[in-house]
């Protein structure tokens, strides 16, 4: 069984690091700043490959035991570098580059160095808050890539068929035939790219123990299927990121944050802006479904509306309703059963 992803991820160690390092990662190079209690050690740019970077970090003779090294998320540039600081077991902390921006308060000029400066100092002043980074499984890497590419044919198929949908009440038949003929093998491909990214996907969930014990976990919740219980599965490292119902939602940005100050300030309470979107429609969309078949969450959903309750505010319940069913079923280990209280 899962044993492992019932752990809670708890926080790390103090550890008190000798040096800091603050990286800013572009595609060709990355700036490096290097903080010894505080003051500037080495300050260095480095080609961003992996020889380059090997020599740059034997040359320096940087300790990586004692140090601790914090760059921002920047998606695939940071590849090689990871690579290499996993392999040589490094202290490293991947942060959000909003957190890092605004922990800086107000700042003047931008450059590349001046920006690992920023992060360096960033990572000095709050490193008994540092989350060590460690890499994903390689099955979950591929299904991120997957799930990637699945996002944007869909975004290609949409760009391309709804300006046909919208074109049928003010254009004549002979040019939307146009429309759809000029374009009907380049849809016809992308469906059939998506429909093979689908058979991808349970493919590498088969074929991994592991990860098919957690996706049946997961996708036993109603309505939630292949792609959003992978998208939860993948977004959640397999629930070993995030463990909480309560921060995934946060996460998704369907958690509400109240919005008040003093006397003056009396807006409602809202969601973050600051979420992921992509798996905030998935779940929506698992909403939307549980509430056009007859059951329990019809019924509530049609309950609250009749209270005057405002109809996202009540699909955003039960977006929440979705998750925390999710995690229940993930941290007791069982099937989600309807008449098991425990779960609903």
């Amino acid at each position: 069984m899962l044993t492992e992803i019932k752990v809670l991820i708890s926080k790390n160690k103090f550890m008190d690091f000798k040096f800091i390092i603050g990286l800013d990662m572009a595609k060709e190079n990355f700036e490096l700043v290097m903080l010894e209690e505080g003051t500037t050690k080495l300050q260095m740019q480095v080609d961003n490959n992996r020889k380059s970077i090997a020599a740059a970090f034997k040359k320096n003779k940087i300790d990586l035991q004692k140090t601790l090294i914090c760059m921002e998320h920047t998606g695939i540039y940071n590849n090689h570098l990871l690579s290499f600081l996993y392999q040589q077991k490094a202290n490293v902390w991947l942060e959000n580059p909003v957190h890092i921006k605004r922990s800086t308060g107000l700042v003047r000029g931008k450059n590349d160095r001046i920006d690992a400066m920023r992060v360096a100092t960033f990572a000095h002043v709050h490193q008994s808050q540092a989350k060590l980074w460690k890499p994903r499984r390689e099955v979950i890497e591929n299904l991120k890539v997957l799930m990637g590419q699945r996002s944007r044919l869909l975004k290609a198929k949409k760009a391309l068929e709804l300006p046909i949908a919208e074109a049928k009440d003010f254009c004549l038949k002979s040019q939307i035939k146009l429309m759809k003929d000029s374009c009907r093998a380049t849809l016809k491909a992308i469906k059939k790219d998506i429909q093979q990214i689908n058979q991808q996907i349970r493919k590498f969930i088969k074929a991994d123990e592991r990860l098919k014990e957690l996706f049946a976990l997961v996708t036993s919740v109603p309505h939630v299927g292949t792609i959003v219980g992978t998208a939860i599965i993948v977004s959640t490292n397999e629930f070993k990121t995030i463990s909480n119902p309560r921060k995934f939602a946060c996460h998704c940005g369907i958690a509400p944050f109240e919005h008040t100050s003093g006397t003056s300030i009396r807006g409602k309470t809202r969601v973050s802006h600051m979420a992921d979107k992509e798996l905030k429609k998935l779940l929506h969309l698992s909403a939307l479904g549980l509430t056009s078949r007859p059951g329990e969450i019809r019924s509530y959903f049609e309950r609250k509306v009749a209270e005057g309750k405002n109809k996202m505010l009540v699909l955003n319940a039960i977006r929440n309703k979705i998750i925390h069913r999710v995690f229940a079923c993930v941290r007791d280990q069982k099937i989600f059963i309807k008449k098991d209280l425990t779960l609903v």
